[in-house]
């Protein structure tokens, strides 16, 4: 019957830990003499650093190929978003739901719509009055030749929306039954919206769902045009200055003063009947000014 190993005592465990550390009867510290450990350091460290190297070269390389104004590779839609502000979402839609008798419940609307329109004040478009953009044609640039090596961007101020800017009504017509929303179209680098022969896009809203609610539609600027001066857009780094063009729209509500309401950025190169996404070319959004 072999012999039952015999249980050590704490203090011999500490005992053996210690030779272990340091046998002094080999001169080895934890296993290994010293000349061992200069070695095994050494190759260590000549391991990590040819690893760290081959790294940072690959990544210099890769840095190297990539062409800081414009990605390589856009997984995005080649037709653009569009959206509407304010831009207050409900369980699945955009639901603009406000009461003009409440002044918190209206005053949260135009919140929203001043802070949007912030980038848009003649103060933080002065930077792109430095040059001259042609209306009705697209602002090719081939060259930076604006500071800083970038290129320049035509400005696009809260006065062109003219009735809906908030500048005479700061309430946007949310403490009545005449409510603006902001179109935006989403920006995609070179994309050109129409082509030589084709007059520029526009927003056109339509009902969908209380046509009697809705008295009157006005487009600002006129006729809800996105001018094609404001294309093809560069990228933020060529283009920091670039603001996106858009569209108010001011509805004079009455009845119900309720509608469900689609607003389409109109141009033959842009697409609005993609199924998986609802938001291309246009934007549907629910429209209660409440009683």
């Amino acid at each position: 019957m072999a012999t039952l190993k015999e249980k050590r005592t704490c203090g011999q465990r500490c005992e053996d830990f210690g030779h272990f550390v340091w046998n002094s009867d080999n001169g080895t510290f934890m296993g290994r003499t010293p000349v061992k450990w200069v070695f095994i350091s050494l190759y260590y460290v000549a391991f990590y650093v040819v690893m760290t190297s081959l790294f940072c070269l690959a990544i210099y390389v890769l840095l190297y190929t990539l062409d800081p104004y414009k990605p390589d590779y856009q997984d995005r839609l080649q037709s653009p978003g569009v959206m509407v502000w304010p831009d207050t979402y409900g369980e699945e839609d955009v639901e603009i739901n406000y009461n003009t008798s409440d002044k918190s419940s209206w005053m949260k609307m135009t919140n929203i719509l001043n802070k949007f329109l912030e980038p848009y004040n003649d103060t933080a478009q002065q930077g792109c009055y430095n040059h001259n953009c042609t209306k009705g044609q697209f602002y090719i640039q081939n060259t930076f030749s604006a500071p800083h090596h970038t290129k320049w961007a035509c400005p696009f101020t809260t006065s062109m929306l003219g009735d809906c800017s908030g500048q005479e009504d700061p309430t946007f017509g949310y403490n009545c039954s005449m409510p603006c929303v902001i179109i935006k179209m989403n920006r995609i680098i070179n994309f050109l919206p129409t082509n030589s022969s084709e007059p520029a896009p526009h927003v056109n809203c339509t009902i969908l769902e209380g046509q009697g609610n809705v008295d009157k539609m006005e487009y600002f600027p006129d006729g809800g045009i996105m001018d094609l001066s404001y294309f093809p857009y560069y990228g933020k780094r060529a283009q920091p200055l670039y603001v996106n063009p858009l569209v108010a729209v001011r509805f004079h509500l009455v009845g119900e003063k309720s509608a469900k309401i689609q607003c389409r950025v109109v141009s033959q190169q842009i697409s609005y009947e993609n199924y998986h996404d609802p938001y291309e070319g246009k934007v549907v959004f629910f429209l209660n000014a409440g009683k």
